[in-house]
């Protein structure tokens, strides 16, 4: 027998204290829930889980930011709601005062009328806000501005021009085309032809000769009239002219001045041909003008004056008159400049995970309704067609800002799902099994309380070394 180290009670006694501090740690879990306190618990669940738990609330999060988002843009739909409402008002009076049954008076009531209303479309333009955000100024939309540079013309067709000293212009939707090369500061943005839609200004050129060629063949033959320039656009003078073999055109010479002379035709002959040299300059202007006569078809060359063209009818003859020009200079590559305002809506847990809502300036320059003028049946006319396509604009920004509206419902119906899904397998890692535990609990309790029972017992055998001592 041993009584310096009894091992039956230090075995005893570690056997206590494994239960108890397993005890400990069920009740532990069983109190928070939580299979994991610490990382002791479970190290690899526990990165494994608060990786899942950041993507959960930041799924939770987004999902709050896209609700946000839809409040933004019923707020700004319901700001175009009214402003379809003024337009259809709007509407409404323009057609009213084109009924010529209302006097002057009574059109400039409705004006008066229409103008409030238009004042209202620029207060709703400036004054729709969310969270101190505007909405409909332009300061959330897309825009691009180009540089300042001078850009050269490589090369023009004019297809209807005026001709004068200085001024070509340039018809909306002729197919007058500029090739540009373009930088941006922005990627995706595609450059490609540009139609020139407003007046290009040339000037500071030195010209050459033009040449103004008379055809005319049969007694109900086209008359065809070409003016050719190399190098250059405006025409001062006329210096002298010849006629071609063949009898078709007669008439007198041209004095180099105010050049007049009158051109007869033969209906038997099948051609003529008559050549004007015309010397020209930058800075001045010489025209031409057909007028039709008794005796043939005169030509007028006056100063300051248009080139103008008109129908023959003596003779079955059609005028038509061709200008063939080619402009020098170097291309010019000029910057344009895009600004992307568009709000940024984050959707979703991780970076970058956006989506863009933009929303148009809405008042009544960009809707093109800022000088509807009702007080003239004419006045009236336009102002339907023009407030009509102001109604068109207002409906394609409210489905655009619809379309939005969908998406993100949609876009919080599917962060419901992520995130239910992902807190079902953090669960799984981290709360723990109340059942299972409260086994362990009950298991390591009976263990503790046996320890103890026998740490009594173990501690009772030294005392019988006291009966060999009596």
């Amino acid at each position: 027998m041993q009584i310096n180290h009894n091992l039956a009670a230090l075995n005893t006694f570690n056997k206590l204290n494994s239960a108890t501090n397993a005890q400990s740690k069920s009740m532990e879990k069983l109190s928070s829930g939580l299979r994991i306190n610490r990382a002791g618990d479970d190290a690899a669940g526990l990165a494994i889980s608060e990786k899942m738990r950041g993507q959960i609330r930041g799924l939770d999060q987004s999902s709050k930011n896209a609700q946000d988002g839809i409040s933004l843009i019923q707020t700004a739909e319901g700001a175009l709601n009214e402003t379809h409402d003024i337009l259809q008002r709007m509407r409404e009076l323009a057609v009213q005062s084109s009924n010529d049954t209302n006097t002057d008076a009574d059109r400039k009531e409705m004006q008066k009328e229409i103008s409030q209303l238009k004042d209202e479309v620029n207060r709703i333009s400036t004054d729709t806000e969310f969270n101190t955000k505007k909405l409909l100024n332009g300061s959330v939309g897309n825009s691009a501005t180009m540089g300042t540079n001078n850009v050269n013309i490589k090369a023009v067709e004019v297809v209807k021009s005026d001709l004068k000293a200085d001024t070509y212009t340039v018809t909306q939707g002729a197919p007058a085309t500029l090739g540009v090369d373009v930088k941006t500061n922005t990627t995706g943005l595609a450059a490609a032809n540009f139609t020139k839609a407003a007046t290009t200004d040339i000037s500071g050129l030195e010209l050459g000769d033009y040449t103004l060629e008379l055809k005319s063949t049969g007694t109900a033959g086209k008359f065809d009239v070409t003016l050719k320039n190399s190098d250059g656009i405006s025409v001062a003078s006329a210096s002298s002219w010849d006629s071609a073999a063949g009898g078709a055109l007669t008439g007198t010479a041209p004095d180099g001045t105010a050049t007049k002379f009158t051109i007869a035709t033969n209906a038997a002959a099948q051609e003529g041909k008559m050549t004007f040299n015309l010397n020209a300059t930058y800075g001045a202007a010489a025209d031409f003008k057909v007028e039709n006569s008794a005796s043939g078809t005169e030509f007028a060359s006056t100063a300051n004056q248009k080139i103008t063209s008109s129908k023959l009818n003596a003779g079955g003859f059609e005028f038509k008159m061709t200008v063939n020009t080619a402009l020098s200079g170097a291309a010019t590559t000029s910057t344009i400049t895009t600004t992307n305002n568009a709000l940024s809506m984050h959707i979703g847990a991780n970076e970058n995970q956006t989506m863009k809502v933009d929303v148009n300036k809405i008042d009544t320059t960009s809707l093109g309704v800022k000088n509807v003028d009702v007080t003239s049946q004419a006045g009236a006319e336009s102002a339907i067609t023009s407030i009509n396509d102001a109604i068109t604009k207002v409906s394609s920004e409210r489905s655009k800002l619809g379309a939005f509206q969908n998406r993100l419902e949609h876009t919080i119906n599917n962060l419901g799902t992520s995130s239910e899904n992902l807190t079902a397998a953090e669960s799984r890692i981290r709360d723990v099994d109340m059942a299972k535990e409260m086994m362990n609990q009950t298991k390591n309790s009976i263990l503790s309380q046996a320890a103890q029972a026998m740490l009594a017992q173990a501690n009772q055998q030294p005392q019988g070394v006291l009966q060999l001592l009596r």
